[in-house]
Parts: C-alpha cells; sequence; structure tokens
C-alpha cells in the first residue's frame, strides 16, 4: 500500500510540474505521448519521469521499459482514484508534504554543493588553522594511588614509598623496570610506564601543568594529582602538532554546510510573510523573538545604583 500511495505521490508531482510548465511559452515539448483515462501524458511528462528515475534518454531499450512501466502505473492509480476508497484530501496532503520535502531537499542539496566545496573547505582550514593545532607530549610515569579513605599517616607512606623510587631512578635505576615493579597503575606498568602522547587539556589539570612544562628525558619529583602520587619521565619533548586538511576535511564540510544552511534559511524565510489567524508569530517572528531572548540572557544586566556605590567603594580602596 506505501508503494502504491509513493507512486501516486510522485505521479501527482509530476502532473503538477506538468501543468506549470505548460503555462510557460517555453516550456519544453507538450506533445501527447498517451491518454490514460481523461488524462494526457505529455512528452515533457515523461522526460520528467525519466530524469527523476535516472533513465539517460539515449538510452532506448531503457526508455521503452520505463514508458511501459510508467503507463501502467498511471492507469493503475486512475482505476484506484475511481474506486473513491482513499480520502482524496489526505491524498492531498501527503503530495504537498511529499513535494516540501522535495523541494526543501532538492534545493538545499544543489545550494550546498554549489558553495561548499573543496575550495572553500581550503580556505577555512587556512583561516582556521590554529584550530586544527594541538600540543602533545609522550610520557611515563609511576603511580601510587591515593584514597579519600587514607589518614593522614597512610598518605605519608605512599609518598615516603614513591620517594624511595625516585631515589632508586636518580641512582640510575631503570624507569620501565621500577614502573612495572611499584606502578600501581596497571595498564601502563605493564608498558614501562607509558602513557602515550597525552594531548594539552585532556588530562588532569595538575599533571598537565606539570608535564608540559618538562623537557626531553626529564625527570619529575614526585607530585600529587587527584589520582595520587606521581614521578613522570618525558619521553618525548612537547610538540605542538597540525592535523592534516584530510583528517578534518569532513568535520569542515560538515561545519560550513549547516553554518551557511542556517543562513540560507533566514534569508529564504525573509522573502515570506507568515500571518497566523490566531494571532501567534509566524516562523520568521519566533525566530527572532528567541534570538532577541537568547542575547538578551547572555548580556550582563547594568548594576544598580546600590551595586554602583558598593563598586565604586571597592575601586577606591575596600576588599578585592
Amino acid at each position: 500500500m506505501k508503494h502504491h500511495l509513493t507512486s501516486l505521490l510522485l505521479a501527482a508531482l509530476l502532473l503538477g510540474a506538468c501543468g506549470d510548465k505548460q503555462k510557460d511559452p517555453k516550456a519544453a515539448d507538450d506533445t501527447t505521448l498517451a491518454t490514460v483515462g481523461e488524462h494526457k501524458i505529455t512528452k515533457q511528462h515523461f522526460e520528467a519521469f525519466l530524469e527523476s528515475k535516472r533513465i539517460p534518454a539515449s538510452d532506448e531499450a531503457a526508455k521503452n521499459r520505463a514508458f511501459d512501466e510508467f503507463l501502467r502505473r498511471e492507469a493503475m492509480a486512475e482505476a484506484i482514484r475511481r474506486q473513491k476508497l482513499l480520502d482524496p484530501a489526505r491524498i492531498a496532503a501527503d503530495v504537498r508534504e511529499y513535494e516540501k520535502e522535495l523541494l526543501i531537499g532538492g534545493y538545499f542539496q544543489k545550494f550546498l554543493d554549489d558553495r561548499v566545496d573543496d575550495e572553500a573547505i581550503q580556505n577555512f582550514y587556512n583561516a582556521h588553522a590554529a584550530d586544527y593545532e594541538e600540543t602533545k607530549v609522550h610520557a611515563a610515569h609511576i603511580l601510587l594511588r591515593l584514597n579519600p579513605k587514607m589518614d593522614e599517616s597512610e598518605r605519608k607512606a605512599k609518598l615516603t614509598q614513591l620517594q624511595e623510587v625516585h631515589s632508586k631512578l636518580t641512582s640510575g635505576g631503570d624507569f620501565a623496570k621500577l614502573a612495572e615493579e611499584f606502578s600501581e597503575d596497571r595498564v601502563t606498568g605493564k608498558r614501562g610506564g607509558d602513557l602515550g602522547w597525552l594531548r594539552e587539556g585532556s588530562i588532569d589539570p595538575r599533571f598537565s601543568t606539570k608535564v608540559f612544562a618538562m623537557k626531553q628525558d626529564e625527570l619529575s619529583e614526585p607530585f600529587e594529582t587527584t589520582f595520587g602520587y606521581h614521578i613522570v619521565k618525558i619521553i618525548e619533548a612537547p610538540q605542538t602538532i597540525k592535523r592534516p586538511l584530510q583528517a578534518v576535511k569532513g568535520d569542515i564540510r560538515h561545519q560550513l554546510r549547516a553554518q551557511i544552511k542556517e543562513g540560507e534559511l533566514s534569508r529564504l524565510l525573509g522573502h515570506i510573510e507568515v500571518k497566523r489567524s490566531d494571532g501567534k508569530p509566524g516562523p520568521k517572528e519566533a525566530k527572532q523573538a528567541k534570538e532577541a531572548a537568547t542575547a538578551k540572557a547572555k548580556t550582563p544586566a547594568a548594576p544598580t545604583s546600590a551595586n554602583a556605590g558598593t563598586m565604586a567603594a571597592k575601586t577606591q580602596g575596600g576588599s578585592p
């Protein structure tokens, strides 16, 4: 049933499009190719169908098969229409919705394909080069974990143990072997403490601050983070790495298409006036009201006279 309704929708849309074109003196050939019931099937009607099915005009065999099937389905649709089993208003509503779907989807596909090409993506990448750079460091660590239930003596014992490990390291001990023996991070401990490449900002702030200030082969003193006590060794010094265009091309394309589509939507809606009989705002006015409310929410409120006096007092020597 759904398949038949889809065919009915497509046929109705094509007939509607054909009717509009026939009013244009420059329209395509309106030679009648067949008559189904009381409906004339014109050449431009069938050519539109071929285009929608992506059947090449040069493929005569495919065209002939398509024409036979086209007429068969036209006849079927006409026969069903005469049965008056289906609600014409419901069919018309479905056709209208399908038409809107085709119009909106087809328009934006072509509109965005024309504007978001390889050159546009390259230009965006060049203009936002810093957004695709990230600083990374290759580090290893030895971790002795802490937990909130530990008392001060237990915490001190952990620190003392790690300080002893640090002494072994400064005396020439092998970092990888000591990490495997003492680190309570069992995952990295099996790899000699190797954490791999860490991206700045993606790890514990205290840990990040420490390791990104260190140099090649540098060994840290024991220090504390939310995970516990660490000793860190820098395997490869911090370096800024730029992600290649090919790695971010898809993300840029998606971002550009979303931005351009939003702008074009606003432009299109700005040309059409929508008046609701219930007095409520149309889509353009509703969008403007929402944007205004959002902008207002982001704007800091002006200080009251009392607040202004307090601020002035602070500026003249009060508490910060």
